[in-house]
């Protein structure tokens, strides 16, 4: 079992102030993997002040030396990117597959793109004969989730240190190995000491410390709804700026004019959409729209695949496509919502609320999909963050438009059509941050963020990079 008794604070490791320590659970066994420093407010006091002081120096130095700096990261994380991978199989349960290529393969293209706008941003253009200057915002404290560790840490702090800030990294308590993982890569590159700090431990201590410190500019954050709420109160006090990127319940619309062959792949598509990562994930497509007359001809497809081809198995087989979740309490909530779907009234297809066998201590549960589902019942409205798919009926495009739009989220979604016009015209009219046409993959250079309770702030991209600058118009004589 790893030991990990340190924080990364100004440059070096140290103990944290209270002695305090953390015990991580591997996802795929149930059994203790590592031990960490569980930090406390006086750390972050601590991070928050180094970072301050930290500042000054790191934005004034040039883009592009800021910029390869943090493009060494990623050359860093490319040396580590097996032992990456495996660290957050065991964190978050995702299939080895996955996490090679998301986990360990997207944060170096984020580190890379951050580092590239660095280069050919235009901190400083005309208007006239008033100058437009970017400055960065000042630090940041990063809170970042359990579901997709490295990948959300790198949408964050990338960005903020290619654009001059500095970092106070606050990882998820139950999936923080792949946080010091990182520290331990810009240890060796040797970045300014402040520069970039790391404080594992309890959310609720910490990253209330960073939210309401004075020293602290920015807040970008993602995970729940609630934490969000939470967050956006308590940086109002001092209107200290946050970028919110929370939930989801985004819906998969298919309407009447597929034929066949097109409405299987497009529920093939959005059953792959839903149980990505066990459905942890907050773009998850678990909402499937389809033309009332269909429902029994989704039903079948949905049945079929998941029976055959997403049953959980052992995430570090590199065979396995639907891994385990990430923590006995997720299980408790998942398998609770499978039980409001049941007691709801919803049509269980498959699935349930029986555990998987022969699988160990792991925190697996099975693939579950409901239908006949009506959009106000539970399993419709709220984010259940695991593999648990509603199909909904629908009669005509603007009745699956609003069946889409009756969410109090709005972060992702999908438009299938036989007819392309008629495909875009209704995903135009989703009320969603973002949404893909007849499978269009995502284009992680596009900004991310979402409506609603879904947060506010965008993510990647050049999007991505202006959230951590300040715009100062200097006026001058013409």
């Amino acid at each position: 079992m790893h030991e990990h008794t340190a924080i990364y604070i100004d440059g070096g490791w140290i103990p944290p102030g209270g002695g305090g320590r953390t015990e991580l659970l591997d996802s795929t066994t149930g059994a203790a993997m590592a031990t960490v420093a569980a930090g406390d407010a006086t750390d972050a006091d601590s991070a928050a002040q180094a970072a301050r002081a930290a500042f000054g120096d790191w934005s004034r130095r040039p883009a592009t030396e800021r910029a390869d700096l943090v493009a060494a990261i990623a050359d860093g994380l490319a040396k580590r990117a097996d032992e990456l991978a495996e660290t957050v199989t065991r964190e978050a349960g995702t299939p080895i597959s996955v996490s090679s290529m998301v986990h360990a393969g997207l944060p170096q293209m984020s580190y890379r793109t951050a580092a590239d706008i660095a280069r050919r941003h235009e901190f400083d253009r005309p208007l006239g004969s008033t100058r437009i200057i970017q400055e960065p915002v000042g630090v940041v404290a990063a809170i970042t989730p359990w579901n997709y560790p490295p990948h959300q840490i790198a949408a964050k702090v990338g960005p903020a240190l290619a654009a001059g800030c500095t970092v106070v990294l606050k990882p998820a308590e139950i999936a923080s190995l792949d946080a010091i993982l990182l520290a331990e890569v810009i240890d060796e590159i040797g970045f300014p000491p402040g520069v970039f700090n790391l404080v594992t431990g309890p959310g609720r201590i910490i990253g209330e410390a960073l939210v309401t410190h004075p020293d602290i500019d920015m807040v970008s954050f993602t995970g729940s709804t609630g934490a969000g709420s939470r967050i956006a109160a308590l940086a109002a006090q001092s209107i200290t700026r946050v970028a919110l990127e929370l939930g989801g319940k985004s819906a998969c619309l298919l309407l009447d004019d597929l034929d066949d062959g097109d409405f299987k792949r497009a529920v093939v598509a959005g059953i792959s959409g839903c149980l990505l990562n066990a459905g942890q994930t907050c773009i998850a497509l678990t909402r499937l729209v389809v033309p009332e007359h269909r429902l029994s001809q989704a039903e079948e497809i949905v049945v079929d695949q998941i029976e055959r081809k997403w049953q959980p198995g052992d995430p570090l087989d590199p065979s396995t496509r639907l891994g385990a979740l990430a923590s006995q309490a997720q299980v408790d909530t998942v398998l609770g919502y499978v039980q409001t779907g049941i007691d709801e009234g919803a049509k269980l297809i498959t699935g349930g609320t029986d555990r998987p066998g022969d699988l160990g201590g792991g925190y697996f549960v099975r693939p579950t999909a409901f239908s006949a589902v009506r959009n106000d019942m539970k399993i419709a409205q709220e984010e259940i963050f695991g593999p648990v798919l509603s199909i909904i009926g629908h009669n005509g495009d603007d009745d699956a438009v609003a069946i889409a739009n009756d969410s109090p989220f709005g972060l992702s979604g999908a438009v299938w059509a036989g007819d392309q016009a008629r495909a875009e015209a209704a995903a135009r009219a989703v009320r969603t941050g973002t949404i893909s046409v007849n499978g269009a993959l995502p284009n992680l250079q596009a900004p991310f963020g979402g409506f609603k309770q879904s947060g506010y702030g965008r993510e990647y991209g050049e999007a991505g990079f202006e959230e951590f600058l300040e715009t100062k118009s200097l006026n001058l004589p013409g």
